[in-house]
Formats: structure tokens, C-alpha cells, sequence
């Protein structure tokens, strides 16, 4: 067989994409850019988050933010508390310390004392006295300086003790504020935290929504009441005709009514910025009350109140965590600090879950 004829009986050499090859890998293609539409498609069919949910997030934020804050609060004082009662065994320590020295310098006196007169023994003592009378005039001086030297002794180990004392307290009370302080940045990370979220959520809010929850705004917020109790009550007199039942719990809600508009700024206490229970905090202290500083210590204060017997001046508090406060001024209504961006006003006791209230005096 010639070479041409080889040539032309040979099967022609097929290439990887035939024909065929493509057809098949084009429906491959295909079918895998409808799956893929498909699948695109179902995961852009989610709806994005409406209005109303978007507000329930920034609402959650801010109630966690809150909470985080209340226990900002509370460490906080446990931390100046620590830090006030160290800095006092520091004087103690201190003071202790002189004394300590004091003693020390007056036993070192009489081993000296004791070294010059070379410790003589009682009989020879005797023999070189002059006369058996001048023996027991010595003799008796001998013992009273015994006796001081005793007394010093005592006295040292005494101060002694009570420096060792001192100084243990000391670090115990360090060791306790520095937990206190390790605590106050983990809720003070963990309240940036949550408004931080907060934010990016009211971000994704229309202008006019994310306003309103700037301002505190809610359904049942009642603006008019605001607007006209911002010169604060006249004569004793509150929302509704209600009574403040003493002077003191009349002079908190004036204060509260003065700090009407005033910024929430969380562990702010005033006089320029509040959060929750720093308003409450300063507006029993202006009436001459002490309040601890946190909403979940606060309820303790005084005595419990029910719903139904609220008066002006009653601590009134929400959410199953006791994690915010308000003040009652009648009429169904508190002024308190809502949140970042909110102002100090006046609200429904509705607007929010109640969860006790408290009348500290």
C-alpha cells in the first residue's frame, strides 16, 4: 500500500473539543447559569428588614446598652469605693509606720542604756555601793526602768502587729480594685459595643425615622406635655392635679422638670448630661437623699410601691432587668433620660414594661 492511499484510510485525529464536546459543555454552561439565576434569585428574594424592625434592633440595642451601662455603674462605684478605702489604709499604713519607729528608737535608747551600765549583776551592785540603802534606792530605780523598758517592748509589737495588719488590708483592697477596674472597662467595651450596633442600624433608617428614634419620639410620647411642663410645677401642683406627699419628693420633681431637654450621656450623674439613673440619683440628692447609684440598687431604696399607688417622686423602673429608671410626676407619667441621642422628657409609664417602683422617703 503506497503512502497515499495509508494516508487516506487513516481515522482523521479527533481534537479534546468536538463538535459535540461543545454542544454538551455549552448545556453544562448553560444549566449552570440558570441554577445559578435560579439560586441567585431565591437568595435576593428575602425582603430587607422594614421600618418596624429596624427600630425593634435599635430599641434592643440601646435596652442592652443600657443594661451594660447600669453595670458600668455599679463597678464604677465599687472601684471609688476600693479606691477611697486603699488610699485611707495608706495613711493608716503610714501613720502606723511612724509610730512603729518611734518604738523602735525608744527600745534601741535603753539597750544602749543597758550596754553602758554594763548589766551588773544584783550582788555586785551591792558590794560597791556605799551603803546597803543606796543598793535599794538603785535597785528600785533598776526596776521601774525595767519596767519602761517593758511597756516598750509591748508597744512595739503591738504597733507591729497592727502595721502588719494595715498593710494586709491593704492589698487585699488592691487586689479588689484592680477587678473592680478590669470589670468597669469590660462594660464600658460592652456598652460602646451595643451603640455601636445601634448606629449601624439607625444608619439603615429614612431620615425621618431616624430622627424620631434620635429624639426618643414613640408612639404615646405626648410632646404638648413637654412643651408645657418645661417651666416645671407651680405651687406643688403636677400633671393631672397631682400632689408631691412630702417637700422632699416635691423638690426631686422640680429638679427632674429642670433637666427637661438636658443630653443622655451614659454614666453621666449632671449637671449638663444624664443617663437613667444618674437623673434620679441627682434629683433626690438636690431633695437632700442619698441614692446609690444603680437602677438595680435603687429599687431597694425606701420602700416598695405599688402600680396603683404611685406618687410624684417614686422611682419607677422597667424591663425584667430593672435595667431603667424613671421618675413619677403624675398623671400616668416620668421624666427620665432615654437613651444616646434622646434628651431628658416626658413619657407614658406605658411606653415601656413596668417592672416596680420604690418611694425612697
Amino acid at each position: 500500500m503506497t503512502a497515499g492511499v495509508a494516508a487516506a484510510h487513516r481515522k482523521p485525529r479527533q481534537h479534546p473539543l468536538t463538535s459535540s464536546t461543545v454542544r454538551t459543555a455549552a448545556g453544562l454552561a448553560l444549566a449552570g447559569a440558570a441554577t445559578a439565576t435560579v439560586a441567585g434569585g431565591t437568595a435576593q428574594a428575602a425582603p430587607p428588614p422594614s421600618t418596624t424592625q429596624l427600630r425593634a434592633q435599635v430599641d434592643r440595642y440601646y435596652r442592652e446598652a443600657e443594661e451594660a451601662t447600669e453595670r458600668y455603674n455599679g463597678a464604677k462605684e465599687k472601684a471609688g469605693e476600693a479606691e477611697a478605702e486603699l488610699e485611707g489604709l495608706r495613711d493608716r499604713a503610714a501613720r502606723g509606720t511612724e509610730r512603729l519607729n518611734a518604738a523602735r528608737n525608744a527600745l534601741g535608747s535603753y539597750a544602749t542604756a543597758q550596754y553602758r551600765e554594763g548589766g551588773m549583776p544584783a550582788s555586785v551592785q551591792l558590794i560597791l555601793s556605799s551603803s546597803p540603802g543606796q543598793y535599794l534606792e538603785r535597785a528600785s530605780l533598776a526596776d521601774q526602768a525595767g519596767s519602761r523598758q517593758a511597756v516598750a517592748v509591748r508597744r512595739y509589737e503591738r504597733e507591729a502587729r497592727e502595721v502588719r495588719r494595715i498593710r494586709t488590708a491593704a492589698e487585699a483592697r488592691l487586689a479588689e480594685l484592680k477587678e473592680n477596674q478590669a470589670d468597669l472597662a469590660r462594660q464600658k467595651h460592652a456598652v460602646e459595643g451595643k451603640l455601636a450596633q445601634a448606629r449601624r442600624v439607625l444608619a439603615e433608617l429614612p431620615e425621618e425615622e431616624r430622627a424620631a428614634v434620635e429624639r426618643g419620639d414613640a408612639a404615646g410620647a405626648v410632646h404638648g406635655a413637654v412643651r408645657a411642663a418645661r417651666s416645671g410645677p407651680r405651687d406643688g401642683e403636677l400633671l393631672d392635679g397631682a400632689q408631691a406627699p412630702t417637700e422632699r419628693a416635691a423638690r426631686a420633681v422640680a429638679f427632674a422638670y429642670s433637666a427637661l431637654g438636658k443630653p443622655y450621656v451614659w454614666g453621666a450623674t449632671g449637671p449638663a448630661a444624664f443617663d437613667c439613673s444618674g437623673l434620679t440619683q441627682a434629683a433626690w440628692q438636690a431633695a437632700g437623699v442619698s441614692l446609690p447609684r444603680t437602677t438595680y440598687t435603687q429599687i431597694n431604696t425606701g420602700r416598695r410601691i405599688s402600680r396603683g399607688a404611685l406618687a410624684p417622686g417614686d422611682l419607677v423602673f422597667f424591663y425584667s432587668g430593672i435595667s431603667h429608671v424613671g421618675l413619677y410626676v403624675g398623671g400616668g407619667k416620668i421624666i427620665h433620660a432615654p437613651h444616646p441621642g434622646a434628651p431628658v422628657r416626658i413619657a407614658p409609664i406605658d411606653e415601656m414594661p413596668f417592672a416596680g417602683a420604690a418611694r425612697p422617703v
